[in-house]
């Protein structure tokens, strides 16, 4: 396949489409979350919506039978775009904690640091642990961008926290496993 055609199959066009539209949604997050508010299901359905063409791209690129090195490069960095980015913002808006926002950013950066050392030898593509961090990462984002997280806060358990702690330790097991997988 040429490197055009790599560039513009359907599954990447895809994928780098996810990466455009994903500053918009986090614009639309600063500028209008509102928690509790109707508005926050709009930013719950935008954010759902960017999040699942994840799985679209992949689909693509298996049944056409167009998996590239750039996609595997690509995808993860979707990811890295979204989930950061949305970490970020509710790091601003003090709806997360910093400290489990830079906990994940610097697991994410040493992931796409380690990859690209490695990435003349091989491409390190996603594992079941790491994509099992992305849903978990998703999960915690979107109640968090939603109303739920303002309707069910309970001072005695907060789901939220639950949410946090387990994304936080997923994202950093994911981590080990890749390392220990790229070195067996």
């Amino acid at each position: 396949m040429s490197k055009t055609k790599d560039l513009l199959n359907p599954a990447n066009l895809v994928t780098v489409a996810r990466i455009a539209l994903t500053p918009v949604l986090l614009w639309a997050v600063c500028v209008y979350y509102s928690p509790g508010e109707l508005i926050d299901w709009y930013l719950l359905a935008g954010f759902i919506f960017i999040a699942a063409t994840d799985g679209v791209d992949g689909a693509i690129a298996r049944k056409q039978n167009i998996v590239t090195k750039l996609g595997k490069v690509l995808d993860p960095i979707a990811d890295k775009v979204l989930i950061g980015g949305s970490f970020i913002v509710l790091s601003i808006l003090t709806v997360i904690p910093w400290w489990a926002t830079i906990a994940i950013i610097v697991r994410e950066v040493g992931m796409t640091v380690y990859r690209l050392i490695v990435i003349k030898d091989r491409v390190i593509p996603a594992s079941s642990s790491g994509k099992t961090k992305t849903i978990l990462q998703s999960i915690t984002i979107g109640y968090f961008i939603s109303p739920l997280n303002a309707l069910l806060f309970n001072s005695g358990f907060d789901l939220g926290y639950g949410l946090i702690y387990g994304s936080v330790f997923l994202t950093w097991f994911s981590a080990i496993q890749y390392v220990r997988e790229s070195y067996a």
